[in-house]
């Protein structure tokens, strides 16, 4: 049966990125707050050819697939989600999105990027989980990731240190099984 769909939702769609995008990119990369958002690592801003960089690596791994998330309407890049270090053999992913575009923060734009991240993730790539890890303080992506069934695993206890404060990394999962039958 073949998906005409894959990877196009109502108002966004995943697609490659390329090296027109590296200054969008390095743009979003130059806000903290966002930055802070994503990563563990001290906030500081990408250059263009940083990005590119990343885009090329990542384009040329086996075992990680890199989207850009787009309007369908404009074709405008609001963002990217990747599925990271596919592990073959035990069929796991960690995944990850970014939302760069403040404009479209909070307006649902991350969960249908996730959606179509999953559906590819557990139909086209038959994964049998997906997990990834949220700091404690990120409560928008932490709801966005229980809302599409994600069950909290674990946590790394006081494990991120910013502005002076303790927060927690909080470890998520989902099973092709229950994506399943939530989608239901």
């Amino acid at each position: 049966m073949q998906n005409s769909r894959l990877l196009h939702g109502n108002r966004i769609w995943l697609t490659a990125l390329s090296r027109d995008d590296a200054p969008i990119i390095a743009r979003w990369d130059s806000d903290s707050e966002f930055t802070r958002l994503l990563d563990s690592s001290p906030a500081y801003p990408r250059n263009e050819d940083h990005v590119v960089r990343w885009i090329e690596n990542e384009q040329k791994s086996r075992d990680n697939f890199l989207f850009g998330i787009r309007l369908v309407e404009t074709d405008e890049l609001i963002g990217w989600v990747e599925l990271d270090g596919v592990q073959w053999t035990h069929q796991t992913s960690y995944i990850g999105i970014g939302i760069g575009n403040r404009t479209f923060w909070g307006q649902g734009y991350g969960t249908e990027a996730m959606t179509l991240a999953l559906e590819f993730a557990f139909h086209e790539l038959n994964l049998h989980r997906v997990h990834l890890s949220v700091f404690s303080y990120n409560q928008r992506a932490i709801a966005l990731y229980e809302k599409l069934g994600f069950q909290r695993e674990g946590v790394y206890r006081e494990h991120l240190q910013r502005d002076g404060q303790r927060y927690d990394m909080l470890l998520y999962g989902i099973l092709r099984r229950e994506w399943e039958a939530l989608r239901k």
